[in-house]
């Protein structure tokens, strides 16, 4: 060997044994792992908001629907109720839609398990099926079931990822309630 690759070797040796860049190694390894817990907690965190707010919204609305203090109650106008309830929810004008359904008090059937939420692809000014909206008769039950969906703030992170997404990638939220039209 020639001196030159003696001194090359002898320096890489004592490169080798330096312990002065494990910090920047352990830091490489564990910061995306910690970035990813937190903002999947930050992202849960919203959803739970969107959620809670969105169900306080719906209960007053519910509330104000079964006292009869919405004449000629509208899919428009339960909208603009729980959407200047529910303040947080972004763009809720357009992403929330409303099924209300009385329920046969002779077979109980309840709503679908499918939940029908807004396509946000058509334009919410779109009529629902007449049967969609329908605020039922004298003590009559009605179901009432409300989606809005909304885009993911990090959708990459593990919790973004595991969402059930539309076809234009955002998650929906829903909140049902339940309630008897008052006798006339």
């Amino acid at each position: 060997m020639t001196r030159m690759t003696t001194a090359v070797l002898k320096h890489l040796k004592r490169l080798l044994k330096r312990e002065d860049g494990n910090a920047v190694v352990e830091f490489a390894i564990l910061f995306p792992i910690f970035l990813s817990v937190f903002l999947s907690s930050f992202e849960m965190g919203i959803l739970m908001i969107r959620q809670v707010s969105l169900e306080r919204a719906v209960d007053t609305a519910v509330r104000k629907l079964r006292l009869g203090q919405i004449p000629n109650p509208t899919q428009e106008k339960l909208r603009n109720m729980i959407c200047s309830q529910a303040s947080i929810l972004p763009d809720c004008q357009d992403t929330l839609l409303i099924e209300l359904r009385p329920v046969s008090t002779v077979t109980w059937q309840p709503l679908s398990s499918d939940t029908t939420c807004k396509n946000r692809n058509i334009s919410i000014n779109l009529t629902p099926p007449e049967d969609f909206f329908n605020a039922g008769g004298s003590s009559e039950m009605v179901l009432v079931r409300v989606c809005a969906v909304f885009q993911p703030i990090f959708p990459t992170t593990k919790m973004g990822m595991s969402l059930k997404r539309d076809e234009l990638g955002g998650y929906a939220i829903v909140a049902s309630s339940a309630f008897v039209n008052e006798p006339l």
